[in-house]
């Protein structure tokens, strides 16, 4: 059965407008005859959104207790029975009741998509897991319900829904999204201008970024080489000259003026000749671009302005920054320079900006050597000097009337072989040592023009000519080679020391060095395959690139064997046997980063079984001694009580059973500690937030405490809390117990709450011995008890069940010290939008 496909409606902020939306698509396809039913849908009491729920079959929900309390959620197995071709769903960050199939409703939605129903849904930008830390510090509010941004990017269509912030400010103020009691408070908090504005923006470069990959992936499908400007992306290329820095910031200016818009610094390093590129610049460079958010690139390429063209157009960039030439006047005889080929070159599609700077006609420094490779244009020099020079040469004497002599024509002819060997090589040279000494002979040695030599002295003078002549162009073409030999070790050192200093920098990120490799060689895709043995099949370890990675190392243009059951796999053509020895060392890099990678797994799941056996060994001390103590005085008092030698009076009765019963009690609480410390460990605490009152829960969580030992403090018009009433209960009791059981039986455990801003804070406040600055976080942590405490008092759980507890609702509990002695337990709580926060009178505090 084919996957279903799931569309979502992306909204910039609550009440955009995406349930709405959602409807009316549904509205629209069952027009069109499909078969569509609401899987889950909240009006959220909105008229609008509830008038577009009629004329739509909604499948029943399930019924769901927790806690005293019933809610309603999607029936998974209702709507696979229903089996619509397509489901509405909404708020796919919702968290489901404890008891539900799956935790996440995005969960359920896959269960769906498994079974072939196409599914729509709903999802705001602040729930995207990624977006969490960057929504709370423009909002001020943590979201609790998130939903992977994998799990949004692999939809089949993101439609986004969108709203200026003063048209939804209006939307809210007239009522549609919330109720009249709600609107002001959430208009000065959540729904200010500024944050809607901020949250709009995240969400549509969240968006544009999902475009941009489905552009690149249309691009490398359809083999496009041209530059869509869909979005400005600036390259920067850069020499490694002192001029970089100049450049990079430039880009960045004309960035900052497009939202969106991308910088990309390149380096290209000649493969066949010495660079003089500082490697300390380039690296202050790549800390340069990487602090104004770009990124830094490495290739190789013989013809710079062809690699970086072909580069800018293989990310679809649209603009190109190049500094202007270093080189003085004289140098432009050699050629144009890269700035004016890539102009030249670009096309119209593609900018190109010369940026000057204050290095500019100041020289290069040390000159760029060629190496052996000499080119197509050397080379036909070399025949054209060789050849044809002699010919010309022979043509000038014997119509000149100047009879230079022999050796002196000879010098001429040796000028031009050796001309011949330092532009083209060894062959040019050869060749025209060779036709020069046919010319000496027949035009210039006695007997003329005949092919025959009668002194002696001339055949030593054409051996000699010859001989010389082979000298100098075996002796340029060694020079040559082992200019070409030092070349590559530059480009590959280079590259090596790039590698190099990937590693030390901490990319070890095995994707992240198989991009270094597949743009360092330019090829289409790079996997690491791997195997268990000889006749097993190869797996892909990891790959990049637009093409899919092949499934064996054979089957690749290049691949490079690493050890006996792994190997590197590149696609897109055929590289050079001198280019694998760099391949090798990223190769065995790759092989190790791999390693790296699985060990640091294997190390995170060693310490969290150390942790969990620590826990364990922890829990058996708990169980064989704090446990047992209750169990040990109740079981004295039954059998005191079930003794037929002793008769017991009614008071001694009452007193042996009233130590029954709080040695029961002080086993449910020691139990309920140890169960609660158990949730949190293994991550199956799931609050239920609600706003409720203070004074609703603090009175309530009193009950195990001593009458008279806690002064309550709470004022009636504290904002609401955003909590678990049942968590926050259980965490309010823990902590004035344990107030209670440190604290001078004559002084009374102070608590207290007031509120600040959009938080609240309870005070819990001890008269007792204090902790140190160096164990106020140590209590915190589970099976610790500070001081002498008696080994009966507890199990050291009470203090982390409680912050624990408190952290799963977004707040915090921290110790301080009590002026003039004792321990304070401040507990943090955020105040709910229900009612305006208290907002304290500065004015009396500030001074001139």
């Amino acid at each position: 059965m084919a996957r279903g496909k799931l569309r979502i409606y992306l909204g910039a902020a609550p009440g955009v407008g995406k349930t709405y939306a959602m409807l009316s698509e549904a509205h629209r396809r069952i027009e069109r005859g499909t078969d569509c039913a609401v899987a889950f849908v909240e009006h959220h009491n909105r008229p609008r959104t509830e008038v577009m729920l009629h004329g739509l079959e909604q499948v029943p929900r399930k019924e769901l207790d927790y806690r005293g309390s019933r809610f309603s959620e999607m029936d998974v197995d209702a709507v696979l029975r229903r089996a619509p071709a397509v489901a509405l769903v909404d708020e796919l960050p919702h968290t489901n009741v404890p008891g539900s199939r799956n935790a996440k409703r995005w969960q359920d939605v896959e269960e769906l998509l498994e079974a072939g129903i196409d599914v729509i849904s709903t999802v705001n930008i602040q729930h995207l897991e990624s977006l969490g830390d960057v929504v709370e510090s423009i909002t001020g509010v943590r979201q609790r319900e998130t939903v992977p941004d994998e799990v949004v990017r692999r939809a089949d269509q993101i439609e986004l829904v969108d709203m200026s912030p003063q048209a939804l400010r209006r939307r809210m103020a007239h009522g549609n999204i919330y109720k009249a009691d709600k609107v002001d408070a959430a208009l000065s908090n959540y729904f200010r201008p500024g944050n809607l504005t901020a949250l709009r923006e995240l969400a549509l470069l969240w968006v544009a970024d999902r475009v941009d990959e489905y552009l690149q992936q249309y691009r490398g499908e359809h083999n496009i080489r041209s530059t869509w400007q869909a979005r400005e992306r600036i390259v920067i290329g850069l020499t490694g000259g002192p001029e970089g820095r100049t450049l990079i910031r430039r880009a960045a200016r004309m960035a900052a003026k497009g939202s969106g818009s991308e910088i990309l610094a390149v380096y290209i390093a000649r493969s066949d000749g010495l660079t003089a590129a500082s490697p300390k610049e380039l690296a202050v460079q790549r800390t340069l671009v990487e602090d104004l958010g770009g990124t830094f690139h490495h290739v190789i390429g013989d013809d710079i302005p062809a690699a970086l063209l072909e580069f800018a157009r293989g990310v679809n960039a649209t603009q190109i920054v190049l500094g202007s030439s270093r080189r003085k006047a004289w140098q432009y005889v050699f050629g144009p320079g890269v700035g004016a080929t890539v102009a030249r070159e670009s096309g119209p599609d593609l900018d190109v900006h010369i940026v000057t700077h204050g290095e500019v006609a100041k020289g290069r420094g040390l000159p760029v050597a060629r190496g052996a490779r000499l080119g197509r244009s050397r080379i036909i020099w070399g025949w054209l000097v060789g050849i044809v020079g002699p010919a010309l040469l022979t043509l000038l004497l014997t119509n000149v009337d100047a009879d230079l002599g022999l050796a002196n024509d000879m010098l001429l002819f040796l000028t031009l072989t050796v001309a011949a060997a330092l532009l083209g090589g060894l062959i040019p040279s050869l060749a025209s040592a060779a036709f020069g000494s046919l010319l000496l002979n027949y035009y210039f040695t006695p007997p003329l023009h005949q092919w025959t030599i009668s002194d002696a002295k001339n055949i030593v003078a054409i051996v000699v000519f010859v001989s010389v002549a082979i000298s100098v162009a075996s002796v340029v073409d060694l020079a040559a080679r082992r200019t070409h030999q030092a070349a590559r070790l530059r480009a590959e050192s280079e590259i090596l020391s790039h590698l190099a200093g990937s590693v030390l920098r901490g990319e070890n990120s095995l994707e992240s060095l198989l991009e270094t490799v597949r743009e360092t060689f330019a090829m289409e895709s790079v996997a690491l395959l791997e195997r268990e043995s000889d006749v097993t099949p190869w797996t892909c370890a990891g790959s990049v690139g637009a093409r899919a990675h092949v499934g064996r190392p054979e089957d690749a243009e290049v691949d490079v064997p690493v050890g006996d059951h792994m190997a590197l796999a590149l696609s897109g053509r055929v590289l050079p046997a001198e280019d694998r020895r760099v391949l090798a060392a990223f190769a065995a890099q790759a092989a190790v980063v791999l390693d790296r990678q699985r060990l640091q797994t294997e190390a995170d799941q060693a310490r969290a079984l150390a942790e969990g056996n620590r826990i364990r060994t922890a829990l058996l001390a708990a169980v064989s001694h704090d446990l047992r103590t209750p169990l040990a005085g109740i079981k004295a008092a039954v059998s005191s009580l079930r003794s037929e030698d002793v008769e017991w009076s009614e008071e001694d009765q009452a007193e042996l059973l009233a130590g029954i019963e709080a040695g029961a009690d002080r086993l449910d609480h020691l139990v309920g500690n140890l169960l609660d410390m158990s949730r949190l460990q293994t991550g199956t605490v799931a609050p239920l937030i609600r706003e409720i009152d203070l004074d609703e829960v603090v009175p309530m969580a009193l009950g195990g405490v001593p009458d008279g030992s806690v002064v309550l403090d709470i004022p009636e018009d504290l904002p609401m809390v955003a909590v678990d009433k049942g968590l926050l209960e259980r965490a309010v009791a823990n902590i004035v117990e344990n107030a209670v059981k440190y604290a001078p039986e004559e002084e009374p455990v102070f608590v207290s709450a007031s509120a600040l801003g959009a938080r609240v804070e309870l005070r819990v406040v001890d008269r007792g011995p204090g902790v140190p600055d160096d164990a106020k976080d140590r209590i915190f942590e589970p099976f610790q008890r500070y001081g002498d405490a008696p080994r009966g008092s507890g199990v050291g759980l009470g203090l982390a069940v409680a912050r624990g507890f408190v952290e799963s609702m977004g707040g915090t509990l921290n110790a301080e010290d009590t002026p003039g002695g004792g321990l304070t337990m401040v507990l943090t709580l955020k105040a709910a939008a229900g009612r305006p926060p208290v907002v304290p009178d500065l004015s009396a505090q500030m001074t001139s």
